[in-house]
């Protein structure tokens, strides 16, 4: 399935918004390739953490990379694959700039039968200077041995 797709396209665009927490963060697709996606939630007065600080809260961002990791999956699948998230390690190398919306995007490098790897970044206006990085393991639900 080529990145033009539409029928990744269309899964891309469900997966990114259409779960329930993904819908109420505001998430919304930057994009879908092969094994690639990036997602974006727009700063919002009700996702800060700190009211002090203007900056979306952490937990925002936990959940923006777990969710675009999950979508970077499902296009290397080329189908939606349920998934577990079996270890996502979040490595925060700053706070978010006050009153900026995030990006994260996800590149899923290696599946094995049972298991996707999967590595992500999250920025507010630059990729070169990442908020956090992630290192993902989920587990492909249904698969067999």
């Amino acid at each position: 399935m080529s990145a033009d797709t539409p029928d990744l396209r269309q899964m891309a665009e469900l997966m990114a918004i259409g779960a329930p927490q993904a819908a109420a963060l505001g998430f919304r697709l930057v994009s879908v390739e092969p094994a690639r996606g990036a997602i974006a939630v727009p700063w919002r007065e009700d996702l800060v953490g700190d009211p002090a600080t203007g900056v979306i809260a952490g937990g925002v961002v936990t959940t923006l990379l777990d969710h675009v990791c999950g979508l970077a999956i499902m296009s290397r699948a080329g189908e939606r694959t349920p998934t577990a998230t079996l270890d996502l390690r979040i490595d925060y190398m700053r706070a978010a700039r006050p009153r900026a919306g995030i990006t994260a995007e996800a590149h899923c490098y290696k599946v094995t039968r049972t298991i996707a790897f999967v590595r992500a970044q999250a920025w507010d206006e630059d990729p070169a200077d990442p908020i956090a990085t992630a290192q993902a393991a989920f587990v492909l639900v249904g698969a067999t041995k």
